[in-house]
Order: structure tokens, then sequence, then C-alpha cells
């Protein structure tokens, strides 16, 4: 299982390119300077008024399958 941990800061204007679609892929550099890409479907959960905010977790297998995100902190 990977594991990859990050922040986003992403204020609701900038998400409506996300939420539109077009911009589908979210490009994060993680804590340990890796930089990893996902699908920008599972930010959906996370959004607020304000955008999406906080510290997060993406894992996923070693074939980069099953994606789940989720936040650890919350701003």
């Amino acid at each position: 299982m990977k594991r990859f941990e990050f922040r986003i800061d992403i204020t609701a204007r900038q998400y409506l390119s996300y939420y539109r679609g077009s911009i589908r892929q979210v490009v994060v550099q993680c804590t340990t300077g890796a930089t990893v890409q996902f699908p920008a479907s599972l930010l959906t959960q996370f959004i607020t008024e304000s955008g999406v905010h906080g510290q997060f977790v993406l894992t996923c297998d070693d074939d980069n399958r099953g994606s789940e995100l989720r936040r650890l902190t919350h701003r």
C-alpha cells in the first residue's frame, strides 16, 4: 500500500475549474518532496464554501489503483 501525505489549499473560486471538468487531475507536492497526481473527483467530498483546505493522505495499492483520500486535519 502506498501512502502520500500533503497539504491542499484551493479556494472555492479555484475549485470551479475542477468542478466544471476543465481540470481533471490534481497535482500536489507531498511532505516528502515527491509529486503525486490524482483525480480531482476525489476532492468533491471535502469542498466547503471556502474551498478545499487541510492536510490529506492519499492511499492506493502498489499499482496506483483503488485510490482513497482522507483529511487528517481541519482548517
